[in-house]
């Protein structure tokens, strides 16, 4: 096996056309803290982007960041916050849940898996704020989209098309984001004691108050969240952010519509800050092990009726995020938890199931990412022929290579 470790975006090019001539697939990498995710990868080289690293723009007055697409994330976070700012959409690290280090990810990595956090619910995801990007296809071309401003985007938006491709149509090189002022201050109103249908009332409730995260933690799951300082009753979360004053009226303005719901409690601070990071990252099923963890997303009015389903019929452990709209599931591999699971989610209202975890032979004996319809696979198939015709940039990693759905419609993609 060859590894290569382009450290320019030239190098990335000249690498990409070689495996294009050779007709020889490759693994995209960056630091490897999403590589468990996917269908296994079978090939004899790997492009190792963690060289191709560097903030090459970064405008606090102008709210844009450029860097290389090997960047680490958390660098890039530490340089916004020392600026006050930060990136809205609340990039979550896969990298606990997977079993390997936090902090890992990359800025390529956030936009070819399209990832967000609690705050999709107000900021979207990565592909509401990416703003271009420059890009190697599995043709051996290189091409640019988008810009450094906010602006209307003329023609096809290819930036926001590379989010939740999962590096199978082409190779970032640059990308470009637009970030935010960080809020000044944060409140978390939490109501305890709530079962799962009754914290889906209060979190639609909640958002009157201009919430910008809603999450419920099951009575089993809060103990494994902020270092157990929660306690073990169930927790329904509301987050609260901004100017100081406007936050203190809408979390009293919440505290009045709540009154009836529950007990209340408030966390404000870096306690706030320290749980909403644990859901981010779904540490609760970040045990070390290697069992299946499904990430789906679902209307949230049905989504506690689908667990209710499943549990009857398997061994999950489940919690919300996105009020309710995301539910995170861990399950056993000796549940027939593919099938169960899509069948269920289909009964009651739709949606899309990720396997995010679970053992190579598992991910290689199951449809990871959510299979498509007729024709939704056909239109990917047209557009995987277009920028990688041979099908060299990690080949099968969201469909079997056999498949014309090599490219998927993943649950970081959908909407909540």
């Amino acid at each position: 096996m060859t590894t290569f470790t382009p450290s320019t975006p030239a190098e990335v090019l000249s690498t990409i056309q070689w495996a294009a001539a050779e007709e020889s697939p490759l693994e995209i990498l960056g630091h490897g803290s999403k590589r468990g995710i996917g269908r296994p990868l079978q090939t004899e080289h790997t492009l190792d982007l963690s060289t191709l690293t560097g903030v090459t723009l970064y405008e606090p007055a102008e709210l844009v960041l450029s860097a290389r697409a090997g960047t680490p994330l958390a660098e890039v976070e530490k340089l916004l916050a020392e600026n006050g700012q930060q990136f809205a959409f609340e990039p979550m690290d896969y990298g606990p849940l997977l079993g390997g280090e936090p902090g890992k990810g990359t800025l390529g990595g956030v936009l070819a898996s399209n990832l967000s956090g609690p705050r999709r619910l107000k900021a979207g995801a990565a592909r509401d704020h990416i703003l271009g990007i420059s890009a190697v296809s599995g043709r051996g071309e290189a091409f640019k989209s988008g810009g450094r401003v906010v602006k209307n985007v003329t023609g096809y938006d290819l930036s926001k098309l590379m989010a939740g491709s999962w590096g199978t149509l082409a190779v970032l090189t640059d990308v470009t984001f637009k970030v935010l002022p960080a809020a000044e201050t944060e409140v978390t109103l939490a109501i305890r004691g709530l079962l799962d249908d009754a914290a889906v009332a209060a979190m639609a409730l909640g958002s009157s108050a201009e919430v910008s995260s809603a999450a419920h933690l099951p009575e089993r799951i809060t103990a494994r969240v902020a270092a157990g300082h929660l306690g073990s009753d169930a927790a329904t979360l509301l987050r609260v952010e901004g100017f100081g004053p406007s936050v203190v009226y809408r979390t009293e303005a919440l505290r009045n519509l709540l009154s009836k719901a529950g007990p209340l409690q408030e966390i404000a601070g870096e306690a706030s800050k320290a749980i909403w990071r644990d859901i981010r990252d779904c540490v609760p099923f970040a045990d070390g092990g290697a069992g299946p963890v499904w990430r789906v997303s679902m209307p949230p009015s049905e989504a506690h009726h689908m667990v209710m389903a499943l549990r009857m019929q398997a061994a999950a452990d489940a919690f919300y995020d996105w009020q309710g709209g995301l539910v995170w599931l861990s399950m056993r591999e000796d549940d027939p938890e593919a099938e169960l699971l899509r069948g269920l989610i289909r009964k009651y209202g739709g949606g899309h199931a990720t396997l995010v975890r679970a053992s190579a032979s598992h991910r290689a004996a199951l449809p990871v990412f959510e299979p498509q319809p007729p024709h939704l696979a056909a239109l990917s198939a047209r557009v995987k022929a277009e920028f990688d015709p041979k099908h060299i940039l990690n080949p099968g990693r969201m469909a079997p290579t056999s498949s014309s759905a090599t490219l998927s419609l993943s649950t970081e993609g959908a909407a909540p």
